[in-house]
């Protein structure tokens, strides 16, 4: 289990760069939602495989779909941005739940047998996949590194008044566009499809909601007579905080359509209405899901003990206080004591030089009983 946000910088990358697989041949599915881990390069090519064709190499170890590769390979930015897509989802999505039973574990088995199954896990990894794609190209975008697109244009700033566009916006309008091709369309013919397609939507929706325009001054005196603007992403922290929060609040839903036919869409708002495909399981009266709510189809298993879907809780690093008796499970936990030296009492020698002494202090660790 992670610690905190930092301790995430030491999972490995084999375990992180999970790939883009498809689940259905009607589907393409990307990052976290794939079913086969694969071990990929450092996202720094070594000198000799700097090429003009050395991104066909990483698509290719990429499992994409006949569109998807073509899409990889057609600007060389592309690769590293989908490998950076996947990195960020995957440190996001166990930094969001290192306090909950199930922590976000990526190995091969036990997210497999999860994206066969509609959890609430699973509505958060279509989402926190799509998020992830998303955000990440919008940045390479205004970061220079991809040759077909730059940065935003944001016209409606330039309608403002004594505001002068500038600064270097991420481009959301292409990320927008690339994410809907490269995901693809969908089959619409069952309920599971279409939920994975409206997880897949709030990801991108919830990026999208977090733009913000930041200006800067500029003026004799700090008067502000012109402003430049641009328009920011959140960062991606604050996106997988907000996913959580829909993760915590996500709606069952069933089928009232003939499942057999698939006709139906999700709503286009929370509003009720009669004979819709998607109504929330199992009681009428649950409210219709909105368009940025995660749905699920079934519920989850407790994660307490190993199963398919996870390694248990045996072992697992608690926090007395705080989660020890959710994350436990009712088993108890332990108790150790070790001590452990820490630089303390830092102080800054002249410019770039740092001097700490080492101290000792006993603590606690707590670990889940089997």
């Amino acid at each position: 289990m992670l610690d905190g946000h930092r301790a995430v910088r030491w999972i490995p990358v084999t375990l992180l760069l999970v790939l883009f697989c498809l689940l259905a041949r009607t589907s393409a599915y990307f990052g976290l939602t794939g079913n086969e881990p694969l071990s990929v390069l450092p996202l720094s090519s070594q000198p000799e495989e700097r090429s003009a064709k050395a991104h066909y190499k990483l698509c290719e170890r990429l499992k994409l779909e006949k569109k998807q590769r073509r899409m990889c390979r057609r600007d060389p930015g592309v690769a590293e941005t989908l490998m950076e897509a996947i990195s960020i989802s995957a440190l996001e999505c166990q930094y969001q739940f290192r306090f909950e039973r199930w922590n976000c574990t990526l190995e091969g088995r036990f997210r497999a047998n999860i994206l066969k199954r509609g959890f609430k896990e699973t509505a958060f990894l279509y989402a926190i996949s799509s998020a992830g794609l998303t955000h990440a190209m919008a940045k390479a975008c205004s970061a220079g590194r991809m040759e077909r697109c730059t940065c935003d244009e944001a016209p409606d700033l330039e309608n403002r008044k004594a505001w002068q566009w500038g600064g270097c916006g991420d481009n959301l309008k292409y990320s927008n566009k690339f994410v809907k091709d490269f995901l693809g369309k969908r089959s619409n013919k069952d309920l599971r499809a279409r939920v994975d397609m409206h997880n897949s939507n709030v990801g991108i929706k919830v990026i999208k909601a977090g733009v913000e325009t930041t200006c800067k001054c500029h003026g004799v005196s700090g008067s502000c007579t012109v402003q430049t603007c641009w328009r920011q992403l959140a960062p991606f922290h604050e996106i997988g905080k907000q996913l959580k929060q829909r993760y915590e609040t996500s709606l069952k839903v069933g089928s009232s359509s003939n499942e057999a036919t698939g006709e139906g869409e999700l709503p286009q708002q929370r509003a009720a209405a009669p004979n819709h495909p998607l109504t929330p399981d199992p009681r009428p009266s649950d409210p219709i899901p909105r368009t940025t709510d995660l749905l699920h189809i079934e519920d989850s298993p407790n994660f307490c003990r190993p199963s398919k879907y996870s390694s248990g809780t045996a072992a697992r690093k608690c926090y007395k206080d705080k989660n020890c008796e959710a994350i436990c499970c009712g088993r108890g936990h332990n108790t150790q004591s070790r001590t452990v030296t820490r630089p303390c009492q830092c102080q800054v020698r002249w410019c770039c030089y740092v001097e700490c002494k080492q101290c000792t202090q006993k603590e606690e660790v707590y670990t889940c009983k089997g």
